[in-house]
């Protein structure tokens, strides 16, 4: 047996995989009853049979992975890959970026893994890239390495957003004024999303309520205008920095969105500006409306990832 886990900032996804590379008993945890990694796997090690005790595991963290101190900024964990290897017994531990484990699970998606928004079609062979919002905002790419690929992860959340609309502006402005630098992130994930609201509501005059992530979702849906112009923006911004993912690293074999929001939201998503924003570069237009853009709807793509990781097809 081998483990095999996503770890987020909100939660924890734990499995194991048999000789033949099965998903076998998945759980899944809320992280804010832990305080640290550890404890998320050795409760789960411990609802599992001693003769199923995995020997390997491999983890895709929301983090930075760029030596043997992995930091989770949006959750406060903090842990050592040799030490955590060392207490739960493996004799071999993977430790990777949650998207570039998503990122290995992209050739493999079908029709009924994704959803495409919009037109455009996959260029065989060349890049692939990946972006989700969640508790934060993941980013990965991955590019044809000869016969095979290779997943390359980054931190394109926290690079600087752009507005493209004097509105827009003005929210980034305001979130710049609370946080001091208005990341992508700050504004595309679950408490991005409120503050968009909050943001929105105060350039209206209105005194917003304290809200969630999932209430501004529901308004939206229930015809509340300020949560529906949310929504909108929030979708838009997303298509902007879609469009520019997909310029950067020549994603000509399709930009697909993943991250626990969107996959919700597909229905409010096609209905949204994303994919006119998406292609609105100017003179790159016919260059990005030849891109396709998908929603990743398989849940566990992750593990799908990670499988690859520890050698099964």
């Amino acid at each position: 047996m081998d483990l095999i886990a996503d770890i987020g900032a909100t939660n924890s996804r734990c499995a194991l995989l048999n000789d033949r590379g099965q998903v076998l008993s998945a759980e899944v945890f809320q992280n804010e009853a832990f305080g640290a990694l550890e404890g998320v796997l050795r409760v789960y090690l411990e609802h599992r049979r001693a003769s199923d005790r995995p020997k390997r595991a491999a983890l895709a963290v929301a983090a930075p992975v760029l030596g043997d101190d992995v930091q989770m900024l949006n959750i406060g964990w903090r842990f050592s890959q040799a030490k955590l290897r060392e207490e739960l017994g493996f004799t071999r531990l993977s430790v990777v970026n949650d998207f570039a484990a998503v990122a290995w699970s992209l050739p493999s998606l079908g029709p009924q893994d994704r959803t495409q928004i919009g037109g455009g079609t996959a260029v065989t062979r060349m890049p692939l890239a990946v972006l989700g919002p969640g508790t934060g905002l993941g980013v990965a790419t991955l590019v044809p390495t000869g016969d095979t690929w290779t997943a390359v992860s980054g931190e394109g959340g926290h690079a600087t957003l752009a507005a493209t609309t004097s509105e827009e502006a003005a929210v980034i402005e305001l979130v710049r004024e609370e946080t001091g630098h208005c990341s992508v992130e700050r504004v595309l994930s679950g408490p991005g999303l409120v503050r968009l609201y909050e943001a929105l509501g105060k350039i209206a005059g209105r005194k917003i309520s304290k809200v969630t992530s999932t209430d501004v979702t529901a308004l939206a849906r229930k015809g509340e205008p300020l949560a529906k112009k949310t929504l909108t923006m929030f979708f838009a911004m997303l298509g902007s920095v879609a469009g520019n993912l997909a310029l950067t690293v020549g994603a000509l074999g399709g930009v697909f969105v993943g991250g626990g929001i969107v996959p919700q939201l597909i229905r409010e998503l096609e209905a949204s500006p994303f994919r006119e924003r998406f292609v609105a570069k100017g003179r790159y237009r016919e260059y990005l409306d030849a891109i396709p853009t998908f929603v990743i709807t398989d849940e566990q793509a992750a593990f799908r990832g990670l499988r690859k990781l520890l050698g099964y097809r």
